[in-house]
């Protein structure tokens, strides 16, 4: 029967076509939208998209418009500029819902707050970035408060070098060698050499500074929560203001790495013994 045969050959290759069209549409609107997440910009025009991505205008209209229907994405009939909508908001928040760490820490994060009358954050790593997901602010006149959500490269700040410190050496290298390293403040350490001792001293005491390097103003310390490999799951910090904060570093590095101990025993690490 080769008239039937040649038939369902007919037909299968037009369904297999169409499927891939549709996985390489949805794949253009994750991108659309990890680009959104990705960059320091809060609204962008369809033109930046389309040279970041290298997609067509056209495209990147279609997508938005998609994207605007299921709330993902929103239009500021203004400025003709788009921004991540409220569905994204829900996706986000869905999904930290979800994060053992950061239910398991926030009894941490309130404690440590209390105790040092600081700021106590939570941060967790999304690929060579990270974002805060969670803070405790003391009962004081000046505080320091961080923007959840928000990426910040693995270089910058101390959550980000705890992050960064933790990681292996092969990943540590991949890092380094993509490109110069951006700076948020001008004390930013973007000199790699430089970075890379800032790092072997990290390790050696379990927790990072910084000073003004993410935020002018800003200081801070910090340190892994490790999981049962010894890999960084997430950071705690402890910041203040720069100016109070240098006076309270000891103090708030001994209970920070008291609550991080006990959370990395939670998600199962064993600290190797002393000798």
């Amino acid at each position: 029967m080769p008239t039937k045969s040649s038939g369902a050959a007919s037909g299968e290759a037009p369904a297999r076509e169409s499927t891939g069209q549709a996985i390489a549409t949805v794949e253009r609107a994750a991108d659309v939208l990890m680009h959104f997440a990705e960059t320091p910009s809060n609204t962008l025009g369809v033109t930046e998209i389309a040279e970041a991505l290298g997609m067509s205008k056209a495209a990147v209209h279609r997508i938005l418009a998609s994207l605007r229907v299921r709330g993902l994405i929103e239009l500021d009939p203004a400025t003709r500029r788009y921004s991540l909508g409220v569905g994204a908001m829900r996706l986000g928040l869905a999904y930290l819902d979800r994060i053992d760490v950061r239910r398991i820490a926030e009894p941490e994060l309130v404690a440590l707050s209390r105790r040092t009358d600081e700021t106590a954050t939570l941060s967790v790593r999304t690929g060579r970035h990270r974002i805060y997901v969670d803070q405790v602010t003391p009962a004081r006149e000046v505080i320091m408060s961080v923007s959840l959500g928000v990426a910040y490269p693995l270089h910058a700040g101390g959550s980000s070098k705890a992050f960064l410190a933790f990681l292996t050496d092969e990943e540590i290298e991949d890092y380094l060698s993509r490109g110069p390293l951006e700076p948020l403040t001008g004390n930013t350490i973007v000199d790699k050499a430089k970075l890379r001792r800032e790092l072997a001293a990290i390790r050696a005491a379990g927790y990072a500074q910084s000073f003004s390097e993410r935020m002018s103003g800003a200081a801070s310390v910090a340190a892994p929560v490790l999981d049962h490999h010894g890999r960084p799951l997430a950071v705690v910090s402890v910041s203040g203001p720069a100016e109070r904060f240098r006076e309270e570093v000891a103090y708030c590095a001994e209970v920070l790495l008291e609550s991080t101990a006990r959370l990395s025993a939670q998600m199962g690490w064993t600290a190797p013994e002393r000798r």
